[in-house]
């Protein structure tokens, strides 16, 4: 097997967009999720549900916006157990329309390098109809 190279924590510069992506979202995502996870909270899968505790319609899991988010950063970093930290606040929730899905951009870009500790803080922009969704979204990724 052969090991992935971190990233050169030297090549970095504090401002760079270092990885990115669009995940697509059904309502199929959120049953697989449920099933994997065991959050069978209605609210993700059942709009009448969701609409009886006043929201517009179906949810994606909170989780599962997080996981994706990280997602760009680990393939980034080559090793997700070079993520050594990571923080979000929930800010909004993602509505996933069931004919149209909804979409969550990921925008990393590098926040803040410790080069004593071979540490770059990665600050997340994470967006859905180009609103945030997860805020002060950051990871710290050990490049040593």
């Amino acid at each position: 097997m052969n090991a992935v190279t971190a990233p050169a924590l030297e090549s970095l510069t504090v401002g760079d967009v270092v990885a990115g992506a669009s995940f697509t979202l059904t309502r199929d995502s959120l049953v697989r999720y449920a099933g994997a996870s065991g959050d069978f909270n209605p609210i993700h899968y059942r709009d009448d549900v969701a609409q009886s505790v006043g929201l517009s319609g179906v949810l994606a899991h909170g989780m599962l916006t997080m996981g994706l988010a990280i997602q760009p950063v680990v393939d980034w970093a080559g090793d997700p157990a070079r993520v050594v930290d990571y923080q979000v606040r929930f800010t909004r929730p993602v509505p996933v329309d069931g004919t149209d899905g909804a979409v969550v951009t990921v925008v990393a870009k590098v926040g803040a390098i410790d080069a004593d500790a071979a540490i770059a803080r990665i600050d997340l922009t994470v967006t859905f109809n180009e609103q945030t969704v997860l805020g002060k979204a950051q990871a710290r990724v050990s490049l040593a």
